[in-house]
């Protein structure tokens, strides 16, 4: 009787792994195929060799990069060489990417390891600029405050907190507040694949301020990329391994209420928003398996998606770029300025646009 119970257990435990396997390939390999779509004037930065994960441009056309990002699971072409936030001016005819040195001796520019961004034009200060960056040095999560001097940035402030534990992403609300994104649960890398694999709703939304920090979100797939709507009634966050833009109503208090679910068929990585319309332009992977079993020949491939009116009965989603990685490949963040758009990767190259 014992044998028989101890292989019913064994049955019923590979039963359940299989049935997890064949859900997470289901999650990471979306099942339509990338038609290619482009618009008719793009071409890749020069110098962004190393990944462009997230981007963030400002009223005044001026947009900021983080570059070389060293994320678990995922490849990188410089493991040795430190993330540089680059600078780019697209008002100029032909924009260019240069890097942005990083000064005040107190910072470990060596391990900068740079993900999501957030750029802040503080009024109150004579419209000075503050970008606020995830950073992971050595494994652990941080967020940065840099002040740009307009041909550096100047380090001010190293933010840890227990809640900030995984962070993925920012967007900044005010001095020294914002929302962050933790994208697990777990922080050992073994438990954070067993909890992607069990396919976990864990990850959360965080609110922080000097005064007080708490979680506002959470139940969610694989947060991601998290921004706010111009009139800063709502906060988009992408649940990646949920293929969706969970659309969340803010309050006084700082909580977020769920409003909306829109499903996307893709894997949502970073979010932006157009200033001028409302509308939500969201970096993807049509097929994130690629991504973690990276093979130079049979690479993943990159889309870009423009959601508008997401508050109405039917958002109208539309494939602005898409390429099969023969170009761009693990796109996770697109962002528009003045009919020109910009699209970051994960290790890859970063792609100028006309639209």
């Amino acid at each position: 009787m014992a044998k028989l119970l101890k292989l019913a257990a064994l049955g019923l435990a590979l039963a359940f792994l299989g049935e997890r396997f064949v859900t997470f390939r289901q999650r990471m390999n979306v099942s339509h195929q990338v038609h290619p779509v482009e618009p008719p004037s793009c071409h890749l930065i020069q110098g962004l060799d190393n990944g462009s994960e997230d981007i963030d441009i400002l009223p005044s056309g001026l947009a900021f990069l983080s570059t070389g990002l060293k994320y678990p699971g995922m490849p990188s072409f410089a493991p040795d060489k430190p993330g540089e936030i680059f600078l780019m001016d697209l008002n100029e005819d032909r924009p260019r990417a240069r890097a942005l040195p990083i000064r005040n001796g107190g910072f470990d520019a060596q391990s900068f390891n740079p993900h999501g961004i957030s750029a802040f034009v503080d009024k109150d200060r004579h419209d000075a600029v503050y970008l606020y960056v995830v950073n992971h040095p050595r494994g652990t999560s941080t967020v940065e405050i840099f002040e740009f001097r307009g041909d550096a940035l100047l380090h001010l402030k190293t933010i840890t907190h227990e809640l900030l534990s995984s962070v993925n992403d920012v967007v900044v609300l005010g001095r020294e507040q914002f929302y962050a994104t933790n994208d697990h649960y777990f922080t050992n890398h073994f438990l954070t694949q067993l909890e992607l694999f069990l396919d976990l709703q864990w990850t959360n939304v965080i609110y922080y301020s000097p005064d007080e920090v708490k979680e506002v979100a959470s139940g969610l797939r694989f947060a991601n990329g998290i921004t706010v709507s111009p009139d800063r009634k709502y906060v988009y966050v992408a649940a990646v391994t949920s293929h969706s833009i969970h659309v969340m109503e803010r309050h006084d208090n700082w909580h977020l209420t769920p409003k909306k679910v829109l499903n996307l068929g893709t894997l949502v990585d970073n979010l932006s928003v157009d200033p001028a319309t409302g509308d939500i332009w969201a970096g993807c992977h049509p097929n994130g398996m690629k991504l973690v079993a990276y093979d130079p020949a049979d690479p993943p491939g990159s889309e870009v998606l423009r959601i508008q009116n997401i508050l109405s009965q039917q958002p109208a989603v539309t494939v602005v770029y898409a390429n099969n990685g023969s170009v761009l490949q693990g796109s996770t963040v697109a962002a528009v300025y003045n009919q020109k758009m910009l699209v970051g990767t994960v290790f890859h190259k970063a792609l100028y646009c006309d639209l």
